[in-house]
């Protein structure tokens, strides 16, 4: 199955961020039950800092127990394991850090040749959220500024033309504030290819407003962890688009 063909279908999708270091074996099962329950399109795996070395067992329990694909997100170029079925190639090209411009993707090209992982080439954007987040601090790189959408919008077209296949506009892990619906309704209307957005989208109202502004996909990630009910209702939010 082409994980980038399922990401080209025009219908609104979503995915669910896993973060390996926040769940046990049990809880990884309770929600991949949950998640096959209620039409989950994706579990997006990995965090910007694993420290349990997780990520392996994460996969290998979510693909015993549900048959939504499991796409890593990796926060290093280490994150790259056989059992997902596909893995976005993140170009953080929001950030000035050229090892996360290139750099590290050169050191992983070769592990990622050789592997069967789906490679997603995409442009990622950190978008300042109204507190510091882990993701801008590890990869030591300033986020765009939340009310800059003319910035977000050249980014995301210079992100296309460079021949990105998808672009994720994200607030980062615990992000006090959603992306704006004005800088979403700008970059959708400047790119052709789909627009991930994820961090600080808390309530199915928040997710279905990110949906009308333009996001084909809505990546949600601690507020499930915190309310797992949340997931049935954005769910059912996503699946009336």
């Amino acid at each position: 199955m082409s994980q980038y063909a399922s990401f080209c279908k025009n219908k609104k999708q979503f995915a669910v961020l896993v973060d390996p270091d926040k769940y046990t074996a049990k809880e990884l099962i309770d929600l991949a039950t949950i998640a096959r329950k209620a039409t989950v399109s994706y579990l997006f795996i990995g965090g910007s800092l694993l420290e349990k070395d997780n990520l392996e067992n994460t996969l290998k329990v979510l693909k015993d127990h549900t048959d939504i694909p499991l796409i890593i997100f990796p926060g290093d170029g280490m994150q790259i394991n056989e059992n997902a079925d596909a893995i976005l190639l993140l170009s953080l090209i929001s950030g000035r850090n050229p090892d996360l411009l290139i750099g590290k993707h050169v050191i992983a090209a070769p592990y990622l040749k050789q592997s069967n992982l789906e490679i997603l080439p995409t442009g990622y954007m950190l978008i300042e959220s109204g507190k510091s987040t882990t993701a801008s601090y590890m990869s030591n790189t300033l986020p765009i500024p939340h009310d800059k959408d003319g910035i977000a919008v050249n980014t995301a077209m210079a992100g296309e033309m460079l021949g990105m296949k998808l672009i994720y506009m994200d607030g980062g892990s615990g992000a006090k504030n959603a992306v704006s619906l004005s800088m979403i309704e700008r970059v959708k209307a400047s790119i052709s290819i789909p627009l991930i957005v994820g961090g600080g989208i808390r309530t199915p109202e928040a997710a279905a407003e990110r949906y009308k502004a333009g996001a084909d996909i809505i990546v949600v990630g601690n507020a499930i962890e915190d309310q797992q009910s949340l997931l049935y209702k954005i769910a059912e939010v996503t699946y009336s688009f």
